[in-house]
């Protein structure tokens, strides 16, 4: 069973290429998610279709609207689209807040942009929520911010959903990325031109494979298949292994997650925790970092615990929220390394304290942890 899963679902799945929610099969895949959560898995949704809903929001209105042809899009029509992703965001959230009531599973909405994500404590704030959540077995259901990401809905290559789950995978470690919409894989031709096309089972190299010999239609979306096999590189790169298959496969989500082979599969391309070493042990600031105590040495060391108030000793140097400090034992040995939740001068003012004191001083916390385990790589 995979723990982890980012599950993202294309705008032409949703709505079958039309301007419609397809709520039958919005229902389906919403009943395998919670499959999946019942089981035990975190799941994360990254879900479009926020546009199509507004549009169809606005159409049963009788409002008239421009063409949403991507192709064709000029800067006059994009506060259009952005209109009606703010209208279709709350309509899509209230489908999925009544699919899963049905089986008693809260859900939380996300809008971030690429520049939340860029930010150092953006990210960190971002990552901190969604851990957050998904410990209150809460499914996280994240989507490009449209009404502010302008690129995005221009087409950009930064801005959109594919690419946003392949972050998302990266920022919580996911197990396994599965990218669903309304073709069955990676072809080695478009498969609505050449019969002959025949579907990849299993991609290693990324970096080979032409986009412009496979096939995703893209209209109400943003989307395509070039954009996938760069979220897929995304992912696995950073150890995540992705799963490209159609949302329309009965059980699809249940079946792949049990080991079937379906769609096309992308393994990861190194271990998650050497992804996540090499980038902490890159990332590590100079001549700064936290002196520990022998039993907060113990704690971390034997019982993978995280490192709080109490059992830091000193601050060395100067860092801030975000960055990725060293650890060092009483004896200033290194012992690890670990994003810090808070900049040296506010941890200088609680060192030695409990975590219960920590917004006592301040005025504020960010948490009882100065360093949280799942933020830490051990040298």
């Amino acid at each position: 069973m995979y723990r982890r899963i980012v599950v993202k679902l294309g705008t032409n799945l949703l709505t079958g290429g039309s301007s419609r929610l397809d709520a039958p099969l919005m229902s389906a895949l919403v009943s395998q998610v919670a499959r999946l959560h019942e089981q035990g898995s975190e799941v994360l949704l990254v879900s479009s279709g926020a546009v199509a809903a507004g549009r169809e929001a606005l159409g049963e209105l009788g409002v008239r609207i421009p063409s949403l042809d991507k192709t064709k899009i000029s800067r006059l029509e994009v506060p259009y689209r952005q209109a009606m992703a703010a209208i279709g965001q709350g309509r899509l959230m209230r489908e999925y807040q009544r699919m899963f009531a049905q089986a008693n599973i809260p859900v939380a909405q996300a809008l971030i942009t690429h520049k939340d994500i860029a930010d150092r404590l953006g990210y960190l704030n971002i990552r901190n929520t969604l851990q957050a959540l998904l410990a209150f077995r809460v499914i996280p259901i994240l989507n490009e911010n449209d009404v502010v990401a302008v690129e995005e809905l221009e087409g950009d290559v930064i801005g959109d959903n594919d690419t946003l789950c392949g972050l998302v995978s990266n920022i919580v470690d996911a197990d396994l990325l599965v990218m669903l919409g309304d073709v069955e894989g990676l072809y080695t031709a478009d498969p609505y031109i050449d019969p002959e096309a025949e579907l990849i089972r299993e991609v290693h190299d990324i970096e080979t494979v032409q986009a412009n010999t496979l096939s995703d239609r893209a209209t109400l979306g943003t989307g395509g298949m070039e954009k996938k096999l760069s979220a897929a590189g995304l992912a696995t790169v950073s150890g995540t292994p992705v799963v490209i298959a159609s949302g329309h496969e009965v059980d699809v989500l249940i079946r792949i997650t049990s080991g079937e082979s379906i769609g096309t599969w992308f393994p990861a391309r190194i271990t998650k925790p050497e992804s996540r070493q090499r980038w902490m042990l890159s990332a590590t600031v100079s001549h700064a970092g936290l002196v520990i105590d022998q039993g907060a040495t113990t704690a971390l060391l034997e019982h993978n615990r995280s490192l709080l108030p109490a059992g830091i000793k000193k601050v060395i140097g100067e860092f801030d929220r975000g960055e990725v400090v060293p650890i060092f034992s009483p004896d200033h040995e290194r012992l690890a390394v670990g994003i810090s939740n808070y900049r040296a001068a506010d941890v200088r003012r609680f060192v030695g304290l409990r975590s219960d004191q920590i917004g006592e001083v301040l005025g504020y916390e960010y948490g009882d942890e100065v360093v949280h385990r799942s933020n830490m790589v051990k040298v």
